[in-house]
């Protein structure tokens, strides 16, 4: 069965067994084969292009959604975690993740966070010069790496379409900027006077970056590897971790760019990558999931302002705030839905405005879009919203976060749903806004 079919089946399912309720107006799925396709993608794709026996770790970056059963699914997958907080890590060991599984990079790691990667065997990317010398601080006291340890670089490559998600520009906050005056020569330095820094790392940017500008990055790090192994007499950057960030098309079902198409280029712009002298690993986040999850909400009130057309509906900013706040660079699809779960394919094409509960002007999650007219009981569906958006809140209006579930569709019968999120109640929103204290 092809996603939208999946997709159909599973508001039914939904509707069945957890309606949509005045105290549960919206709630997201997440189509668990999407998400083991994806990771099968993945795998697939660096095995055609990676020598036999070297090893590759794909991680997850738990930002992109950072719930525990999701990263718990993804483990079984064979996906690691890519972790960037202490409650990152949390998630990532609540899961089960094992040490050798996680990746620890951060731009802001307090000495307690070194020493617990450090002590545990978690892999650690040193973000600065500050940061190695914290870590030869803890190292030169007797607490050895039990795991890996890398240092990160920015090959200052330039930005892509969306400045926020560009890492790789001239100042960004990430890394060890290379092309700044006597770094280049500092970095080759760093690595040959500690042989335990085996790893270099990049990430040249997310959304919105050309893969042949992140295809770029990497080569810039594997340069970097090759001239400090020459300088160090030895083969002591033995592992290349390349980040993540493969777009995802919000524009259709469509998946593009594949990971096949990335691997390809990579082969082709940095063949000796791949020629069995470096491990690689990988922090894909969005491209794994994205895709496959929606969020699903009732269209409360009807209304026309101006002429144009207007549906107030639960899901605005509180999980689409990138949308809502930066919706040029963060457009997304809606579907409607009748009441009943079917959708909504009669009447002509009508141009509206489609919007969340949130108190401001401008908490819209599509604006001027054509879908057939939406009346009070309809339902929308925010499409392709499995990474970032119900994983990652905004707490405007102290709105209830929703439910997630995961959903299985085969077309032989409803979808099967299972509990990744229960739904905040009220009382557990107030303790948090300190209600308890």
């Amino acid at each position: 069965m092809v996603l939208p079919s999946r997709r159909d089946l599973a508001v039914r399912a939904l509707l069945a067994r957890h309606p949509l309720t005045d105290d549960q107006p919206l709630a997201a799925l997440l189509d668990l084969q999407g998400v083991r396709d994806a990771a099968n993608d993945l795998h697939a794709a660096f095995d055609e292009v990676t020598a036999p026996g070297r090893p590759v770790l794909h991680t997850f970056a738990v930002k992109a959604g950072s719930l525990v059963p999701v990263l718990r699914l993804l483990d079984g997958f064979g996906i690691g975690c890519e972790v960037a907080s202490p409650g990152e890590l949390a998630l990532a060991r609540a899961a089960g993740l094992a040490a050798d599984r996680i990746v620890l990079d951060s731009p802001a790691k307090t000495p307690a966070e070194l020493a617990e990667a450090l002590a545990l065997g978690i892999a650690l990317n040193a973000d600065n010069p500050q940061e190695l010398a914290r870590l030869d601080a803890l190292v030169g006291a007797g607490r050895e790496p039990a795991g890996p340890v890398g240092l990160r670089v920015n090959p200052q490559l330039g930005g892509g379409t969306i400045d926020a998600m560009s890492t790789a520009t001239a100042t960004s906050k990430f890394g060890v900027a290379l092309g700044d005056p006597g770094a280049r020569d500092w970095v080759v330095r760093a690595c040959t006077d500690r042989p335990w820094l085996t790893r270099l790392h990049c990430h040249v940017g997310s959304q919105g970056m050309a893969l042949e500008r992140m295809a770029a990055g990497v080569r810039a790090t594997y340069e970097l590897a090759e001239e400090i192994n020459a300088a160090a007499g030895r083969h002591q950057i033995d592992t290349l971790d390349i980040g993540g960030g493969l777009p995802v098309n919000f524009g259709s079902d469509e998946v593009k760019p594949t990971f096949r198409e990335y691997a390809r280029l990579l082969r082709r712009t940095v063949p000796g990558l791949f020629d069995g002298r470096y491990g690689l690993v990988t922090e894909f986040g969005r491209s794994l999931l994205a895709k496959s999850g929606f969020i699903l909400a009732r269209v409360e009130y009807t209304k026309s302002a101006g002429g144009r057309p207007i549906a107030v509906t639960h899901a605005g900013a509180q999980v689409a705030v990138r949308t809502v706040f930066v919706p040029e660079s963060w457009p997304i699809r809606v579907a409607a839905y009748h009441a009943d779960g079917l959708p909504k394919q009669d009447g002509p094409q009508v141009r509206q405005d489609v919007a969340g509960p949130c108190c401001f002007a401008g908490d819209l999650v599509a604006r001027d879009r054509p879908l057939p007219r939406l009346v009070p009981g309809d339902l929308v569906a925010l499409l392709d919203t499995g990474a970032y958006y119900f994983s990652n809140p905004f707490g405007y209006n102290a709105l209830p976060r929703p439910g997630v579930y995961g959903y299985s569709a085969d077309g032989e019968g409803p979808a099967v749903l299972t509990t990744l999120r229960r739904p905040q109640t009220v009382a557990e929103l107030v303790a948090e806004y300190g209600g308890d204290c």
